[in-house]
Formats: C-alpha cells, structure tokens, sequence
C-alpha cells in the first residue's frame, strides 16, 4: 500500500519567514491528524530565486504562502505562481494596503524589520547575559562592573529583580548576605550609592521560606525557615548593609516590579 504524500506548502520570504511559518502551523493544526509539509524559503533577493522555488513547487504540486515586503518581488511572485496556476495566500500584501490607507502613509517595504537588532536590543542581551553570570554571588568581579549591586539574605527577590532590571538593560550583580560567610572585599570597594540593599519583614521571611522548602519536598521546620534563624540572618544583613552605607529597601509587600521602579528612578537621580 502506498503511503499518503503529504501536501507541501512553501512559505517564501524576503527575510527570515518565521512570520508566515507561525501563520502556515497555526493554520495547518486546524487540520489534524492530517500532516503538512512546511517548507520555508528565506531570503529571497532577486527574481531568479523566484524561478527556482517556482520550478520546485510545480514539481511537489505545492501552494505557496509568502510574506514579500519588496512590491517587486511580490508582484514577480504573484506573477509566476497565476502563470502556472500554484494556489498562493499573501499574508502582508493586503495588511499593508489597508495600513497605508488608514495612516496616509506609505510602508518602508524593508524585510526583516521584526528582527532589526539595534542598539538596544543588543544591551538588553548583554545586560541579562550579566545578570545571569553574576547571580547569587557567583562571581565577585561582576560588582565591580555593575551598574547596580543588589544584596540582602535569601528570598529577598534579588534573582528576580536582577533579570527584571536587566530586560530595562542595567547590568546587575545580586549577593547573598549569610552570616557564617565573609561578605566579599569588592562590596565596601565600590560606591555604597550603586549598592541597594533589600530587607524584609521576619514573618513574611518566614512564609515564603517554608513555602519554599514544601515545593522542594522538605519539611517547613527545617533551620532555613526557622524563626531564631530568620532573626539572625536579618540582624547581619543589617549590620552589612550598615557598613556599606548602601540605600536600604523593605521588599515585604513590593511587587517586584514597584521595588524595581524605585531602584531605576535611584540610579537614574544619582
């Protein structure tokens, strides 16, 4: 018995074709269990790469869907698939139009727009690649070149406030403030005014902590949540936060978000 070909769709583009693939895939689920062959062709420059996709679609008898921003192109396409009668779908071409229509402003027609890396995307990727390689104290070099140095006990948000202020592209560098650990030199090297400190209320350490040790599968009344424990690590971290001469925030009922914002409106008054 002969096995079922399955229909072939080509998805051309001028830039990268992710855009039409997500469009071709959302659509094809709609049809399950039968399968599609989705086969992406990026990077269409000139009209001889046309002729070549338009010599393979005849030959798989496939249709085309295709995101073409260059009107040339587009109109080449279009062109070529009625001459030898290929179904096609232009997904942007009518888009478009009726955006043109409704801004009175004519479209750049430029590819790959949604992907232009500029200069802040690249200090975004940098700036949470920072974040990351200086979590937790990892590596003591990064708070010398930190934008912002974050320091309080464990549970305190440092992790996610760092990744939070990264994606905003300040570079961050978090340290975990532990009683039985020196706290390292680099944090009374640098300026206090680029180290934020982060304290929170006992109970609510309490809480998240237990809650913290439940998902880990380990019974709440382990020393990490205990309560004479809680007080001593907070003391230190007081005491080390006292020294540096940093600005010290109370995180007990701040969205991550609302500690971050007050953190950013700090760096930026400094």
């Amino acid at each position: 018995m002969e096995r079922a070909v399955k229909p072939v769709v080509f998805v051309a583009s001028d830039s990268a074709g992710e855009t039409g693939e997500a469009v071709v895939r959302a659509a094809a689920v709609q049809f399950h269990p039968q399968q599609v062959d989705i086969r992406r062709v990026p990077f269409l420059i000139d009209t001889s790469d046309i002729d070549r996709m338009i010599r393979t679609v005849i030959e798989r008898s496939g249709a085309i869907v295709f995101t073409l921003v260059i009107p040339e192109l587009r109109d080449y396409l279009i062109e070529q698939a009625e001459r030898y009668r290929i179904p096609y779908i232009d997904l942007l071409g009518p888009i478009i139009r009726t955006l043109e229509q409704t801004l009175h402003q004519e479209a750049r027609h430029q590819p790959g727009m949604i992907h232009k890396l500029d200069e802040d995307y690249f200090k975004k990727v940098e700036a949470v690649e920072f974040a990351v390689k200086y979590d937790d104290g990892r590596d003591f070099n990064g708070i010398l070149q930190a934008d912002i140095v974050l320091v309080g006990v464990s549970r305190t948000s440092k992790t996610p406030l760092s990744m939070y202020l990264a994606h905003k592209k300040f570079k961050v560098a978090n340290v975990p403030l532990v009683p039985e650990i020196q706290p390292p030199e680099q944090l009374f090297t640098v300026s206090g005014k680029k180290i934020v400190g982060l304290r929170i209320d006992p109970v609510k350490l309490n809480v998240i902590r237990t809650e913290r040790l439940k998902t880990l599968g380990l019974p709440g009344n382990a020393t990490y949540a205990n309560t004479e424990r809680i007080h001593a690590e907070l003391e230190y971290a007081d005491k080390i936060m006292k020294k540096i001469g940093c600005t010290v925030i109370d995180v007990s009922n701040k969205a991550v978000e609302e500690t971050a914002s007050i953190i950013i409106d700090m760096y930026r008054s400094r």
